[in-house]
């Protein structure tokens, strides 16, 4: 399987995506609706628009990932936002997958170090 380190990203697709696209079609997707490198080694989810099925898309070193889930019943709550992309933390990832609707959840307060990566991109955001 693969493993989500400290500087792993979890990055979701706003918006419904055609489940029918496989390898060259979600990296597209990402490189173009996320403006991400497919190969970074950061996690992308995308949800149909029934919100039923999920792809999650991971680059390990050596070849692309595409692993695909169904509910069998339910649906996921996933996140809105307008431009087209929603950066996740790994505890808000597994409550996503778990069904969890985390606009019903209250963070607390909690340390967590800034990545370097994290703390360029603020830099050049502002």
């Amino acid at each position: 399987m693969f493993a989500m380190g400290a500087a792993t990203r979890i990055y979701v697709a706003t918006g419904a995506t055609d489940m029918r696209k496989g390898f060259n079609g979600l990296e597209g997707l990402i490189r173009d609706r996320l403006a991400c490198d497919p190969t970074s080694g950061h996690i992308f989810l995308f949800a149909n628009a029934r919100r039923n099925r999920l792809k999650l898309v991971f680059f390990d070193g050596s070849g692309l990932w595409v692993c695909s889930r169904r509910m069998e019943g339910g649906t996921l709550h996933w996140p809105k936002e307008e431009s087209g992309k929603v950066q996740l933390s790994r505890e808000q990832f597994a409550l996503l997958i778990g069904g969890i609707d985390l606009t019903q959840t209250r963070p607390r307060k909690w340390y967590r170090k800034v990545l370097v990566e994290e703390s360029e991109e603020a830099r050049k955001g502002a």
